[in-house]
């Protein structure tokens, strides 16, 4: 069945950001005087929002909700300003966008990154894609696996969810789709390895952006 509507992960999946993520949990960590880590490690704490990001990189014994609230305030004063010093779109992805758009195909970001970030990110690097809906993690919102961010994706399109793909990086994002009812393909060139991907049977992993046409249109 052609897909009338394309939902996509952000970091991981449309942008490399990890780098700009890591110096920017590095500089909140330095600040408070905690150790700092290698963008490896980062990109291993990242998936499940900021807040859980900033707990992962406390010491296991300074993982309090304070602790976390002060992290994040250094962590979003720094962000706010250098998310887009080393981020960039990963290769095809510009293309397939134009392509699809071109094609009359809805398209949307659903993302765990806070909102302010995620809709920065979006239009400084794809100020020509006309997204219907653009999500980050907002107050009162559950972030993802839970389904309710694309359920709102959803409500906005007016599509059937057999029209619909979720394509990710990671097992939250299998799990959203999976949560959500939808069908969902896996990105192998994101944060996540391969078999975390394998783990959720997706309708597919794809290793590069032109793969993904076929399953869309």
């Amino acid at each position: 069945m052609r897909k009338q509507l394309v939902i996509f992960d952000l970091d991981g999946t449309l942008l490399n950001t990890i780098a700009d993520i890591a110096m920017a949990v590095n500089h909140a960590l330095s600040a408070l005087g905690y150790p700092t880590y290698s963008e490896e490690v980062v990109k291993s704490f990242v998936g499940n929002g900021v807040s859980k990001l900033l707990e992962r990189a406390l010491p296991e014994d300074k993982r309090t909700e304070e602790n976390v609230s002060l992290l994040r305030k250094h962590f979003t004063e720094y962000y706010d300003k250098h998310n887009a010093d080393f981020s960039s779109p990963y290769p095809g992805i510009l293309s397939l966008l134009l392509h699809l758009q071109g094609n009359k195909v809805m398209l949307a970001v659903a993302s765990n990154k806070y909102q302010q970030a995620t809709e920065k990110l979006v239009a400084h690097y794809f100020p020509g894609i006309d997204f219907i809906r653009v999500l980050g993690q907002r107050p009162d919102v559950p972030v993802k696996p839970s389904p309710e961010i694309v359920h709102e994706i959803i409500s906005a399109a007016n599509v059937c969810k057999e029209s619909i793909l979720y394509v990710g990086d990671s097992a939250v994002d299998m799990q959203t789709a999976s949560n959500a009812g939808i069908d969902a393909i896996g990105v192998s060139w994101g944060f996540r390895p391969r078999a975390e991907l394998e783990a959720y049977a997706p309708l597919a992993i794809v290793d590069d952006t032109s793969e993904l046409g076929q399953f869309v249109l």
